[in-house]
């Protein structure tokens, strides 16, 4: 069996979207002649820990912990957030971030080139060289963000000839906050010549939508290979024999930042509780994770505290099950110039819950272009109240029929299993 090493800067406990693209691949790259090896980190800091997530990963798969040494405890000295305090989302985009925050997003963006885990690429590639001195290995994956891993890898090919797949969860200069960083032109060369190394570099690129593919294309002259994130067919065995919720729950999982805070849905939920008779007391807005403080603020703003229900992070399990019982699936996307090709993770958990899925966004983006595809549910503009109270107002309708539900297709195509086989096609094509 050929062995890869898989560099990654989140895997359990951490939990979040960033730790399952390549634990669910991990889980199913053995069924494709693949030993993976994971290279992580030590004691990297978590905003989500996820201990359930540890049963996820496959018995005997080899780990190499390196230490990282991370400047979040400066940060929070500065922001004055308490020594065990998670970061929350919204520390980039907050619309209301105080002279605190600002500085110390002009310090990470202008200073910590890639990112903030950039004190790891040295410890990390004297590690990973010494391993490969003593190890034969037929290919290294780094996926990125954080693109630090991007920097381990190209250090170890530079003195290892060994194939390289470089994954791209996010984009790098492409990102939705880049043109927050308040970057200097001295960094801003820096970020795209270190990105335009990699790209040129790495033996394959992939990235997980159409549209970030065509941004890295227009780049660096060639196109990346698309393998999108998707779903665990078996974690949603139970899709369709659970006990609904009694309320219209609307649910959103994982994290809500001030790009996403979806300023119509509050609007449209405010109009049917005055429109709709029934509609405020059945209505409950079920949110799992991390909220940013302006999303909370406009919901409050419309009147719909009373229905808000505040979950704090649950284990991955445990949120599958929440979203299988919801009535409706909020997708609310980021307002910002590059929307095309953000596809969020829980898109395609979404898919696997069977549940129909409302998604605010541009309507002819690459999420759009899946909902649709599939026959999943709804998509409104950003700011098109109008059609999103009709589409809600349909879903309610059904709900009080006791008979909503959406009649989803072709979407098995994105489950990690068949996406762990994408991936291991392009290893064998790199390592030959």
């Amino acid at each position: 069996m050929k062995k890869v090493v898989i560099i990654t800067y989140y895997w359990p406990p951490m939990g979040g979207g960033g730790v399952q693209r390549w634990l669910k691949t991990t889980k199913y790259l053995r069924e494709y002649g693949w030993e993976p090896i994971i290279f992580t980190t030590q004691n990297g800091e978590a905003s989500v820990v996820d201990e359930s997530a540890l049963k996820q990963i496959p018995k005997g798969v080899e780990t190499i912990k390196v230490p990282i040494w991370e400047p979040f405890g400066l940060y929070k000295k500065l922001t004055g957030k308490k020594k065990g305090e998670k970061l929350t989302p919204g520390t980039v985009t907050e619309k209301e971030a105080s002279f605190t925050q600002k500085l110390s997003v002009w310090i990470r963006g202008n200073f910590f080139i890639p990112d903030a885990r950039m004190f790891w690429i040295k410890p990390a590639s004297k590690a990973l060289n010494h391993y490969l001195k003593n190890n034969k290995v037929d290919a290294i994956v780094s996926t990125g963000p954080p693109h630090t891993t991007h920097m381990i890898a190209l250090n170890v090919i530079n003195k290892h000839t060994i194939p390289w797949l470089a994954d791209f969860r996010d984009p790098w200069t492409n990102i939705d906050f880049y043109d927050k960083l308040q970057l200097t032109n001295w960094a801003d060369k820096k970020h795209k010549r270190l990105e335009r190394e990699v790209l040129d570099k790495a033996n394959q690129v992939v990235t997980v939508s159409w549209s970030w593919a065509e941004d890295f294309k227009r780049i660096a002259e060639r196109m990346p290979m698309v393998i999108t994130n998707g779903y665990d067919p078996e974690d949603f065995e139970k899709a369709g024999t659970l006990t609904l919720d009694q309320k219209f729950t609307i649910t959103h999982a994982g994290s809500l930042n001030d790009d996403r805070n979806p300023h119509s849905l509050w609007k449209a939920l405010a109009i049917l509780s005055k429109e709709v008779e029934g509609f405020n007391a059945d209505l409950e807005i079920k949110f799992i994770g991390q909220v940013a403080p302006v999303a909370i603020k406009a919901l409050r703003g419309a009147n719909l505290e009373a229905n808000l229900n505040l979950i704090n992070n649950l284990p991955h399990n445990e949120v599958v099950v929440e979203v299988m019982k919801s009535q409706l699936l909020l997708l609310p996307l980021n307002d910002t110039p590059n929307i095309d090709g953000v596809v969020p993770g829980k898109l395609y958990e979404y898919l696997g819950a069977k549940r129909p899925i409302i998604c605010i966004g541009k309507p002819d983006g690459d999420a759009a272009k899946i909902i649709k595809e599939t026959n999943a549910g709804s998509i409104s503009d950003f700011n098109d109240v109008t059609t999103l109270v009709e589409n809600i107002k349909t879903y309610y309708l059904a709900y009080k029929q006791n008979n909503l539900s959406v009649n989803s297709k072709d979407y098995e195509k994105y489950s990690r299993k068949l996406l762990a086989g994408a991936i291991a096609e392009e290893l064998n094509k790199i390592a030959n």
